[in-house]
């Protein structure tokens, strides 16, 4: 009996030393790349172009940083891809909420019909043509509402919310607030809003990172540059590696030949700073809203 615990004890630890190296190689192949980054951010475009920075910064430099924070486009970027998440994100809360909180209920009407209505939006669209061209019939080209109002729901995230609803809200709990003469407005603001901080959490943290990384949506329907987010700016460094005098001052230009190799990692930083020090807010609703929300009918 003592050699099976023995050989037990001994199966255990090996188990427990492979899943830990796999876990510890994933996370160091995860962490690596945000780590080059930054560290490049903060290199010269000198040591960049050498190959020198592999893990720590070399040659400690802030033109990157300086240079981008000259950029007014970024500013205007920042404050217009604020306003879209902070925006757009409450638009989405509030439809997702609105359209799973009755699809939960059993006793809708037609519930299934409309499910699969939803469902089927998920597998075939209109495609980029018609959304244009409802955008322009609409007259939302070259507006705020072009990047809010196109993307008001995701079908997929009010899946998650329908199903968090159906295990967490109990229909008993409705019964007994009817009882006392709580009506289902009041029943869903005061009680099922309360009991879904989780999944609202989630949500959210989805729909504000889909707003924040957008571009594809401002391509399409702006060309205003005070519409731009800063996505756009940040690809025209990226993508199109576009390098102007007009993008720093000209004597940073004249003395720093490899500046846009900075810019980019800067600008990849700074663009994705605000969102870090976000999600830890959220992560505690994070993992138990997936996990509940992730069993679907």
């Amino acid at each position: 009996m003592r050699k099976n615990q023995v050989k037990s004890c001994k199966q255990d630890k090996i188990y427990y030393a492979i899943c830990y190296t796999v876990i510890s190689i994933l996370t160091l192949s995860v962490l690596y790349p945000i780590v080059y980054i930054l560290s490049a951010s903060f290199s010269s475009g000198s040591a960049l172009a050498a190959g020198k920075v592999w893990l720590f910064p070399v040659d400690f430099s802030l033109q990157g940083y300086q240079a981008v924070l000259k950029y007014q486009n970024v500013w205007v970027g920042y404050r217009n891809t604020i306003f879209y998440t902070v925006a757009g994100t409450g638009i989405n809360v509030v439809m997702t909420l609105i359209c799973a909180y009755p699809l939960s209920r059993k006793n809708l009407r037609g519930r299934k019909a409309i499910s699969l209505l939803f469902t089927f939006t998920m597998i075939f669209s209109g495609g980029m043509i018609p959304g244009y061209m409802l955008v322009k019939k609409l007259h939302m080209l070259n507006t705020v509402w072009a990047m809010l109002v196109p993307g008001a729901m995701s079908v997929y995230n009010m899946i998650v919310t329908r199903t968090f609803l159906q295990t967490t809200i109990s229909e008993h709990l409705l019964e007994a607030a009817k009882i006392d003469g709580c009506n289902d407005f009041r029943f869903f603001f005061s009680i099922v809003l309360p009991l879904s901080k989780a999944v609202i959490a989630v949500i959210a943290l989805f729909y504000a990172v889909g707003h924040w990384n957008t571009y594809f949506n401002a391509f399409l329907y702006l060309t205003d540059k005070n519409l731009y987010p800063l996505q756009i700016f940040l690809k025209d460094i990226l993508v199109q590696n576009q390098f102007s005098a007009d993008l720093v001052d000209p004597e940073i230009v004249a003395e720093m030949q490899n500046m846009q190799m900075i810019l980019k990692y800067s600008m990849i930083v700074v663009s994705t700073v605000p969102l870090f020090c976000f999600y830890p807010f959220t992560q505690r609703h994070f993992v138990k809203g997936v996990m509940i929300g992730s069993v679907k009918e």
